[in-house]
């Protein structure tokens, strides 16, 4: 029965691929039919989504629709349809792109209907929405009543920013005092190799981009070893959409060498399960990240929050 919920959960393109995996299971072959409540059942889902994910692989040329008469396959080996099936996966990721790009510049508005975007990018109703279903699993739309979407505020204006900081000096140091906080550490000791291979570089060939990757990594693992699930949740959506926010900004290089030794020394206090010094740390942390952005500096800091530890 859970299996049966999460499948009702997935995306029509996930749903797409296992009824492909159910119809190359079965020996199935060019011409054979599939009916509706065969796959329902397979798939544990209603006929409804799976008719949307027969439509999907209609648009792909991986089943037929025959008048009167349903969904036919239409491909003769698995690497056919394995192929066109990625080929999909990658346009609702590269469309997705497109359209956080263009909200990003302002190219579009906050509020879009479903054929607005169509019509925009000249793509089809269900590749536009599973790049919505993208955008909205990291937090940057929301679907609203009826057929509109919403997207959430860039992180890109000095109220913006503030806003962000504010949050995140709160959140973060939580997200480390909430009880169960648990280091992990194989994901911990990957990142100190790839910071020490960052100070180790040569100063001409330090790039932003660089220290954008490891810097994500280093905030996104503090979310998800808190043992609060509010917090961790919070925390993660907020960290995909600073990433989907960042445009052409710059820090000078000795800010991006210090942040990174930053990172280590947090890193050091939660091997030793010095919890309540990593927390101090990291409001340090963020109060200097917030200082050299001029659009974020004179500004007061709220007080931290903590909470009891076990």
């Amino acid at each position: 029965m859970s299996e049966t919920r999460r499948n009702t959960r997935q995306s029509h393109l996930a749903l797409a691929k296992q009824v492909l995996s159910v119809a190359l299971e079965r020996g199935m072959r060019r011409g054979d039919h599939l009916p509706e409540q065969t796959f329902s059942e397979a798939c544990g889902v209603s006929r409804t989504p799976i008719r949307s994910a027969f439509k999907i692989l209609e648009e792909n040329e991986i089943l037929e629709w025959r008048q009167e008469e349903g969904f036919f396959l239409s491909v003769a080996v698995a690497d056919q349809a394995t192929k066109a099936l990625q080929a999909l996966e990658d346009a609702e990721n590269s469309l997705a792109r497109r359209i956080l790009s263009d909200r990003a510049e302002r190219r579009i508005d906050e509020i879009q209907s479903v054929s607005a975007l169509v019509r925009r990018y000249g793509a089809t109703r269900n590749t536009v929405l599973l790049a919505l279903k993208i955008l909205s699993q990291d937090g940057i739309a929301t679907q609203l009543p009826g057929r509109a979407w919403a997207f959430q505020p860039m992180i890109d204006s000095p109220k913006s920013i503030n806003e962000s900081f504010d949050f995140r000096l709160t959140a973060e140091p939580q997200a480390i005092l909430a009880p169960g906080f648990l280091l992990d550490a194989k994901r911990a000791s990957l990142l100190r190799g790839q910071i020490d291979d960052f100070l180790n570089i040569e100063e001409d060939r330090i790039t932003v981009g660089g220290f954008r990757r490891i810097d994500t990594e280093f905030h996104n693992l503090i979310a998800q070893c808190s043992g609060n699930r509010f917090v961790r949740g919070s925390l993660l959506a907020h960290h995909r959409l600073r990433k989907a926010s960042r445009r052409g900004s710059s820090m000078p290089n000795f800010r991006l060498r210090q942040a990174m030794i930053e990172h280590l020394e947090i890193l050091d206090s939660l091997e030793r399960n010095q919890f309540d010094l990593a927390a101090d740390q990291m409001v340090v942390h963020l109060r200097r990240s917030r200082i050299r952005r001029p659009e974020a500096a004179n500004r007061g800091i709220p007080p931290l929050m903590r909470g009891p530890r076990a």
